[in-house]
């Protein structure tokens, strides 16, 4: 039996799964790792911590199984960050992350004194605070000692399959995110490139997420009980990882994730851009591309709440407080903008807020609003996705907050549309594996794997009388934010 490897590299932990050819999770382990936050919006990790992880959850991982059978290693991982090495391959500074907000001013002059219009041009999209190149220009003017210094700049997922192999790849997914990509054509933009002050030598080199970038180095197969021979794949974006075990892949496919962000992922087969560049448009997993709005804050919204505020862990508690009788009826709005927002607001200064509170709103009130406006902050993307003439009748919807019966029912129900819960929950780490196999010739494409192997448990239907009650709610939590947005630059 063929045993194959998928790595999901994630904001607050890694988890790896183990999996075989018929899809099959044989075994899971994971580390988790902090984050830094050393100014208001900002928000960076040591890479240290991500290989440490892997080396850590690999013998687990294994313990029990015969490790000469591992044939592959996928790698999904967080996207955006900045990671920089000099010419020794070593890391220069902390990797400033997705959800870093420090890049106003470069996004600014990016969006505005180069143009949206020409940013769009060569590389489909605008610039948002969490991308890649906006980084690179924020070290540039910074941090000018270290921009020097860069030898190579890559993606988180990246350092993880260099440390494996010794290569540096980058597949067309992940690069998408580093706004220095031509995502038509597939290559690296020299407009874009000559823009920010690095050439393509500094680039990792490009691949299809499928495609097999080198194997697992012998000391570090030694290293972490792998055989020799493991082929490691390019590897892909998590969210182009997670639409791949959901089976998103193709055309026409829908993926919302509820992690630590929350994305709305849309996949085709031909490549297209959204006019209004309120949606980003990403090469796929699958060798095609996809549309995606990006919510910064969702699942995160619930666990600060929680834990950070109201001081529990016992999620399934305070959800079980909340009557089902006042779902739709809630008085009290939240807007989950505790990292900024991107998709489709695009307002690093935008911030997170109560309002409609009264001496008689519950603790429940609270987190059920907080569980809604996450709901209408992905119903933002979806209606942009909507007025474009693509069609939205049902999702798949994976990540940790899909875990929560009620969540979906307040999403299928904001949206009105039916959600298919796939059989497993490991999204990213499964589509990695996946690309793996097709890698490594189980399969011969991303769409075969997905038809042999994702599975639909069940699905989340609207109550036609419920979607009526959010529906006016939406329209409600929709004047919100234009009401305050001139506010928010002044409280900063």
């Amino acid at each position: 039996m063929s045993l194959y490897i998928g790595i999901d590299l994630g904001t607050s932990s890694t988890k790896l799964l183990l999996m075989d050819e018929t899809g099959a999770i044989l075994n899971t382990a994971g580390r988790e790792y902090p984050l830094e936050f050393p100014a208001p919006g900002w928000s960076q990790q040591a890479p240290a911590d991500w290989w440490r992880a892997v080396c850590e959850s690999m013998p687990e991982l294994l313990a029990g199984f015969d490790a000469n059978e591992v044939k592959g290693i996928g790698t999904a991982g967080q996207m955006h960050g900045l990671v920089v090495l000099d010419a020794a391959d070593e890391v220069i500074r902390p990797a400033i992350l997705w959800n870093d907000g420090r890049t106003a001013k470069q996004v600014e002059y990016l969006n505005e004194t180069v143009g949206k219009a020409e940013l769009s041009r060569c590389t489909a999209n605008i610039a948002f605070a969490g991308f890649t190149a906006p980084k690179i220009l924020w070290m540039r003017e910074n941090e000018p000692e270290n921009f020097a210094r860069i030898a190579k700049i890559m993606l988180p997922k990246d350092y993880i399959n260099y440390l494996l192999t010794g290569v540096h790849a980058c597949d067309y997914s992940d690069a998408s995110g580093i706004l220095l990509l031509d995502v038509e054509h597939k290559c690296w933009s020299a407009e874009m490139l000559e823009l920010c002050g690095v050439n393509e030598a500094q680039m990792p080199a490009l691949y299809e997420s499928f495609e097999v970038i080198g194997t697992v180095l012998p000391e570090v197969a030694a290293a972490l009980g792998l055989p020799a021979g493991v082929k490691v794949v390019a590897g892909a974006g998590d969210n182009a990882a997670a639409a791949v075990g959901t089976g998103v892949v193709g055309q026409g496919g829908c993926n919302i994730s509820l992690g630590t962000s929350g994305t709305v992922f849309v996949s085709s087969r031909t490549f297209g851009v959204d006019p209004n560049n309120a949606l980003h448009a990403f090469a796929h997993a699958d060798g095609g591309w996809h549309l995606m709005g990006v919510v910064l804050s969702a699942a995160s919204c619930n666990k600060w709440l929680l834990e950070e505020i109201l001081g529990t862990g016992d999620h399934a508690a305070e959800q079980a407080a909340i009557d089902p009788a006042k779902l739709g009826e809630n008085h009290v709005y939240f807007l989950p903008y505790l990292m900024g927002e991107r998709s489709p607001i695009n307002d690093t200064d935008a911030r997170g807020c109560f309002i409609g509170m009264t001496m008689d709103t519950s603790r429940a009130d609270l987190v059920q609003a907080v569980l809604e406006g996450v709901a209408f902050a992905v119903r933002d993307s979806v209606e942009v996705a909507r007025s474009v003439g693509i069609a939205i009748d049902s999702s798949r919807i994976c990540g940790g907050g899909a875990k929560s019966p009620l969540w979906k029912t307040i999403i299928a129900n904001v949206l009105n549309i039916t959600l298919e819960c796939p059989a497993s929950e490991q999204g990213p780490g499964m589509g990695g594996a996946m690309l793996a196999m097709v890698g490594c010739g189980a399969y011969e494409s991303v769409q075969a794997a997905a038809d042999a192997i994702v599975k639909i448990s069940s699905t989340v239907s609207p109550d036609p009388a419920l979607a009526a009650k959010y529906e006016a709610r939406y329209q409600q939590f929709k004047k919100i934010y234009p009401a305050l947005k001139e506010l928010f630059p002044v409280l900063q």
